[in-house]
């Protein structure tokens, strides 16, 4: 398989030809080659070269110079990489990303979680079953405009209801979220699915965001062509979705695209997404400023201009209220981030004085 068929270009290539001259490396037999990661398995990593898949781990002065996991390689990113005995390699850096798909790590206030890097297009999976919802499909587009990624809803299992229940659920998406292509299909009939297939370009890179049982890994299947990918069933004192897939893995398609597949998310907590929540509500952004004060949380202020356009059922309450949330959630990760940075630094500023009054502890 060449670079090209995953998505190398002549701006990575740049890159590392950079990489290699500011390392000395371009007359020595080390300088480095390009690869993508492909799967990770705890900081143990899965890069496609041209010359075929290795196991790779990061060089030690990585590890050092990390300040956080957007450091590390995640699936999806390129990295310089030098190969030893065919089968394993040192990764030396990670090429500039064209996009990170990103959220706040479970359970780990103001840390973040990387999805996926350097991908084009997200499917955005829900079942109309059990699963369909279209706040968490407002809270999926926030993620993907605040990464320059561009959203594809994706509705599956669509056997399981009947035509005119379909079309319901299409028009309360199309009521709340606008220029959005919006996908049906089945897994079970394979209706919808060449629709799908037109909307994967060589050389791209797609991800699937949605919950476990939505039928993703069915999805790959079926646009594998094989049963490549385990498939689960819903839990039925839960109704929620078995986590079939277990790590994130990068897959070739025929049809020239890549597919990154995830595992099942039930929590979708925003990190930094400025910008991603204004423009998946644009047209409250749009109507903010008309509001009477500059600083309008649109909650409670007279004079909002967001606050008549609900009123007036110009805006969908329940799209507004979400936007609500959303934006709390959002404030408060930045806060958090912030209240993070604050105390790192006056923890890093007593060690440094413990250390100033006290040298030799320092070299203990």
């Amino acid at each position: 398989m060449k670079l090209e068929d995953l998505g190398y270009s002549e701006r990575l290539e740049e890159r590392r030809q950079a990489y290699d001259r500011e390392h000395g490396l371009m007359q020595d037999r080390s300088a480095t080659e390009p690869g993508r990661i492909i799967a990770e398995h705890k900081e143990r990593y899965i890069v496609a070269t041209g010359g075929g898949e290795v196991e790779a781990e990061i060089t030690g002065h990585m590890r050092f110079a990390a300040t956080g996991r957007a450091d590390f390689p995640a699936v999806g990113d390129w990295v310089l990489v030098t190969v030893y005995d065919t089968d394993f390699a040192i990764i030396h850096s990670i090429l500039p990303r064209s996009s990170i798909l990103q959220r706040q790590a479970v359970g780990q206030f103001g840390e973040i979680q990387i999805i996926a890097t350097n991908v084009d297009f997200a499917f955005l999976v829900q079942a109309v079953d059990r699963d369909f919802n279209v706040n968490r499909l407002e809270r999926y587009l926030s993620i993907c405009h605040a990464s320059k990624v561009n959203p594809i809803i994706v509705l599956t299992k669509t056997d399981l209801i009947d035509a005119e229940r379909l079309a319901e659920l299409r028009s309360a998406i199309e009521g709340r979220i606008h220029d959005v292509p919006i996908l049906t299909v089945s897994n079970v009939t394979h209706e919808g699915c060449d629709e799908l297939r037109k909307h994967i370009e060589y050389g791209k890179t797609y991800c699937m965001l949605g919950s476990s049982g939505v039928g993703k890994s069915s999805l790959i299947n079926t646009l594998t062509g094989g049963a490549i990918q385990k498939t689960g069933d819903i839990s039925e004192s839960t109704h929620k979705g078995r986590h079939v897939t277990t790590h994130r893995e990068l897959i070739v398609l025929s049809t020239g695209g890549m597919l990154i597949d995830n595992p099942g998310m039930r929590e979708v907590g925003l990190a930094d997404a400025t910008g991603g929540v204004e423009a998946t509500f644009d047209r409250i952004a749009e109507l903010s400023v008309h509001c009477r004060f500059a600083d309008c949380t649109h909650t409670v202020e007279a004079g909002c201009a967001v606050i008549e356009a609900v009123e007036q059922g110009q805006i969908d309450r329940a799209s507004y209220e979400n936007y609500l949330k959303l934006e709390r959630e959002r404030s408060h990760f930045q806060s958090t981030v912030a209240e993070k940075r604050k105390k790192d630094k006056a923890f890093g500023k007593m060690l440094k004085n413990y250390h100033k009054q006290n040298p030799k502890q320092r070299d203990l």
